[in-house]
């Protein structure tokens, strides 16, 4: 692979780990993605293990994103229906603040859902900052996945 080719994935790369930050892009699909047309374009058993052992280390993030945040959040006892509400105003506000309406719709989703059903201002907001933390974590696991990926693609490619 030539090294523009090289650039070509990095900025890819990039634009996936800034993807994890807004959630307009599909962060760490644009990061597999980019690492897998590098290994196939460079075709060396070095590329295909980094490959590899990316792949595994964003399905491990993958999995991990979902599962702890979601174990804490019940443990503080969001439920299901408050984070459905929540993830609906975060649609709707994306459509009526761009980008930064989803987190705010989020937000406001829900501690809507958790006033109406504990009837209780401060418990409520107590539940949405549980929900903000599950959020946080979640997006912190990816970004720390997609950059160790990152990271084993840059050693394939100083490998190779």
């Amino acid at each position: 692979m030539t090294s523009v080719g090289t650039v070509l994935v990095a900025i890819v790369i990039a634009i996936g780990l800034i993807g994890i930050l807004l959630p307009l892009i599909p962060g760490s699909i644009l990061v597999f993605g980019a690492i897998g047309v590098w290994a196939y374009l460079v075709g060396t058993m070095t590329a295909w293990v980094a490959f590899g052992v990316a792949t595994a280390i964003l399905l491990a993030a993958l999995l991990i994103k979902y599962l702890w945040p979601m174990k804490r959040m019940r443990n503080a006892d969001v439920g299901t229906w408050t984070l459905l509400v929540g993830g609906l105003f975060g649609v709707i506000g994306f459509f009526v603040v761009p980008v930064l309406g989803l987190v705010l719709g989020f937000v406001l989703g829900v501690y809507v859902a958790e006033l109406a059903l504990r009837k209780n201002n401060r418990l409520a907001w107590a539940s949405t900052v549980h929900a903000i933390k599950g959020v946080a974590l979640s997006v912190g696991v990816e970004m720390a996945g997609a950059l160790l990926a990152t990271l084993v693609w840059v050693a394939g490619v100083l490998a190779s």
